[in-house]
């Protein structure tokens, strides 16, 4: 029952890309909308007759589940021929949209955003100027022994485990 409702929930979101490409204006665009009537109606009638099975009282619950499985493997094709049509003109229609977007312009935009600007200029400093940007021997021999520490605590954490488990492999 749970794929009828995810059937159900993608076939509530094709109207929804049909109507985005109401105005098909390249080969792509056509394939696809194409694709997606003739998915919408092959899962339809899916869902007509998994409501009719479902509906059946004569049958039992695992019968149902059985006979829906059944119909299931029938129309799952469907699915993945639907799924590769729209793979197969998807890149198409990506770059179209994306020819008329200027990306540099974008970018720029966002760079002189003040925010922007000042994370850019806090990040500089800090790694310029933090003690991990140093080489300096005393700040590695300090995180050295950071390092040495949490180690040593992980290491006793084991040995404790170790202790309190019962001896169950001998």
């Amino acid at each position: 029952m749970i794929r009828v409702l995810s059937l159900a929930a993608a076939l509530a979101v094709l109207p929804l890309t049909s109507a985005l490409a109401s105005d098909p204006q390249t080969e792509a665009e056509r394939a696809i909308e194409a694709a997606s009537e003739a998915f919408e109606a092959r899962m339809e009638a899916f869902g007509e007759r998994a409501e009719a099975i479902s509906a059946d009282e004569t049958l039992s619950d695992d019968e149902r589940e059985t006979r829906i499985k059944t119909l299931w493997a029938e129309y799952a094709p469907e699915v993945g021929r639907f799924t590769a049509e729209i793979s197969r003109h998807a890149g198409a229609i990506a770059q179209q949209a994306l020819a008329d977007i200027d990306v540099e312009a974008l970018v720029a935009d966002a760079l002189n955003d003040p925010e922007v600007q000042s994370a850019v200029r806090a990040g500089h400093g800090m790694a310029t100027n933090g003690a991990w940007a140093s080489n300096d021997p005393e700040h590695m021999q300090t995180y050295g022994l950071v390092a040495q520490y949490a180690l040593d605590q992980a290491a006793d954490a084991v040995t404790a485990a170790e202790a309190e488990a019962p001896a169950s492999d001998e």
